[in-house]
């Protein structure tokens, strides 16, 4: 029996009184298929009985080790995929009943880790961030204004008639940032936004998402498999225990803001938090 498997389950969920997203009792199972011997098949159970809250203006992260489940939460939240038991309340709303998927595709926006594949490479940067707005009915010329506003606070404003085959990642991802707030969502949703980008890059945009949120007050959860990352970005960090995926812990972070790429990184509450939740993974993969 691994660590994972003596895990008690989590009661005190701690998070807002009046939550934004508030997750209660998720569950999803895929049917496995069969291997090139006849083996296997069956369900396996992705995430199980998964319940948590995020607060207005939040930066919420989720870890784990690789499979427990953290992209299928996230996957679940906006509704790529249909859960099979629990619900998922937004700003008060049963999400399916009471709210839709297409108004909550509305209100929360989702950037995905490979930005190329999710931009449209016959649509140049400043048509990329203006084409949701205007399929909402947004006048063209407001929005465009609105795109080119967004292209100062991400930094790409001489790109504007580029392609974004004509961008670094790291370009490409603050485009698919910028993309998803031209909506004017309450929430943005993140899988891995800066995993395939280097190391340098990925500081520096983490730096930068934390000014847009600040700005743009939206709420935001975000997957990650970079422990320090969801330190350095979040309020709280959400892990998840594996096999199946379920909440194990989910640990405050009390480290003022600003955060700074040097200093926040030295100080003896960052170092904690990463030696805690090293120790958690470590006992998860046992």
């Amino acid at each position: 029996m691994s660590a994972a498997d003596t895990l008690a389950p989590v009661t005190d969920l701690g998070g807002p009184q009046q939550p934004l997203l508030d997750v209660r009792g998720l569950s999803k199972h895929f049917a496995s298929g069969r291997g090139l011997f006849g083996r296997g098949g069956g369900v396996v159970r992705a995430v199980d009985a998964v319940s948590f809250s995020i607060g207005k203006n939040e930066v919420v992260g989720i870890v784990g080790e690789s499979g427990c489940g953290k992209s299928t939460t996230a996957r679940l939240i906006i509704g790529l995929i249909a859960p099979d038991a629990g619900e998922i309340i937004f700003d008060g709303e049963q999400i399916g009943t009471e709210l839709s998927l297409r108004d909550l595709r509305r209100r929360v926006q989702m950037v995905f880790q490979d930005s190329y594949a999710s931009l449209n490479p016959r649509l140049t940067v400043e048509e990329t961030i203006a084409f949701g707005p205007r399929v909402h009915g947004l006048a063209a010329d407001a929005a465009r204004d609105r795109a080119n506003g967004l292209l100062r606070k991400v930094g790409l404003e001489s790109h504007a008639k580029r392609f974004p085959t004509e961008m670094s990642g790291g370009m490409q991802q603050r485009l698919q940032i910028a993309r998803c707030l031209a909506q004017e969502p309450s929430m943005l949703l993140m899988d891995e936004p800066f995993g395939a980008l280097d190391a340098m890059t990925r500081q520096k945009l983490q730096d930068e998402l934390l000014a847009i949120v600040s700005q743009s007050n939206v709420t935001t959860f975000f997957v990650t498999h970079d422990l320090e990352e969801a330190i350095y970005l979040g309020d709280r960090v959400v892990a998840l225990a594996p096999h199946p995926g379920r909440i194990a812990k989910i640990f405050d972070v009390s480290i003022p803001r600003p955060r700074d790429q040097l200093t926040t990184r030295e100080t003896p509450e960052f170092l904690h938090l990463r030696h805690k939740l090293l120790t958690f993974i470590r006992e998860t993969e046992a």
